[in-house]
């Protein structure tokens, strides 16, 4: 099997040798009967963590985000979020499925959107029209770039959902890298919301897993859908015990994958027909358009792929690139170096041209 450069996805991360020791260490019991002494310490560990009550451990973060609609909400109810938000895009549909809820999506700026723009968004009340019920952000905003929610912006959220009565949710897959990036700890960034989802198969290297945190009888009425959508586990400490070596030993260091993102961004910068914001690059996402040098995303990736480099096309002429704990400095250096000399040979567009 080749051997790849893979910066298609934190997602794609291995656990470490520490991580499988711990692992296999694991006590264990019937989780479905909360009787798993190692999935218990964990969901503790995470509820300290957010500043809530309780935690679930669940199978994924999808699921987290669509058991959380579907406690705060009736069918029939809107749910208002940003339009790249990963409830909107990858989730195949699950809130109309699993809970009959109508998205209302708002346009931010990076996945970042304005508590003026929520306060827009409720609309009016009576038999006509949907009621507003719950309220959704993410930290960070994946397909925004990796874009950290600033504190302030997360409170005025709160502040116009609470002043309307509605519930609020924020999908916190890449918390940690908010957390890190900004220096103020998780539970500020939860502060304010009802639920919150933490995953951990991305930068925090785990294989499977994520966790959703609220007050105790959201978890309780959570614990139910987690049946109800095929979530329940037996033996599963062997597989929670990831998260919570992770914790102990992945979270400091994402401030790694963050100056390595810095690193690729300014090499891929450095491309002529290239357009990347490196500016923009907060986190360990890295987002860059290729339509300047007269090539699709599609035909870029192969290129790099060819060459030992994966990334991937999210759009005709758009690449997302993410670092992760498998991705050295050293890594990404080459990666821009092998960019650089694979994509520099394509022709770019002068100003002006079609």
């Amino acid at each position: 099997m080749a051997t790849f450069i893979d910066l298609v996805s934190d997602t794609a991360t291995q656990p470490s040798s520490g991580m499988r020791a711990f692992m296999a260490q694991a006590a264990v019991g019937d989780e479905q009967k909360q009787e798993d002494p190692t999935v218990n310490a964990l969901q503790d560990r995470v509820a300290a963590l957010l500043g809530k009550e309780a935690a679930l451990y669940l199978p994924s973060a999808t699921m987290a985000n669509e058991i959380a609609v579907k406690v705060h909400t009736q069918p029939g109810d809107k749910v208002i979020l940003d339009e790249t938000s990963h409830i909107v895009t990858s989730e195949a549909g699950g809130p109309a499925v699993l809970s009959g809820v109508t998205l209302h999506p708002l346009r931010g700026i990076r996945g970042v959107f304005l508590a003026e723009q929520v306060e827009g968004a409720i609309g009016r009340e009576g038999p006509h029209y949907p009621p507003a019920r719950l309220v959704s952000v993410e930290q960070t905003a994946n397909l925004g770039g990796g874009t950290v929610w600033p504190i302030e912006r997360l409170r005025a959220v709160v502040d116009v959902a609470r002043r309307h009565r509605l519930r609020t949710h924020m999908d916190g897959a890449r918390l940690m890298n908010a957390a890190v990036a900004s220096g103020v700890p998780a539970h500020e960034h939860a502060r304010g919301f009802d639920t919150v989802t933490l995953c951990l198969t991305k930068g925090l290297g785990c294989p499977v897993g994520a966790l959703l945190a609220g007050d105790r009888a959201l978890i309780k009425d959570a614990r139910r859908y987690k049946h109800l959508f095929g979530g329940a586990m037996r033996q599963a400490g062997i597989i929670a015990a990831a998260g919570l070596y992770a914790l102990d030993h992945n979270v400091d260091r994402l401030a790694e994958d963050h100056t390595n993102a810095k690193i690729l961004a300014r090499g891929l910068a450095e491309i002529r027909g290239i357009r990347i914001e490196v500016e923009h690059v907060e986190t360990n996402i890295v987002f860059f358009d290729v339509a300047g040098l007269g090539i699709t995303a599609k035909d870029a990736v192969e290129r790099l792929r060819e060459q030992g480099v994966r990334m991937g096309a999210t759009g005709h002429t758009q690449i997302r690139a993410v670092t992760h704990l498998d991705v050295s400095q050293a890594d990404v250096e080459r990666a821009a170096e092998i960019a650089q000399k694979v994509l520099g040979k394509a022709k770019a567009k002068t100003p002006g041209a079609g």
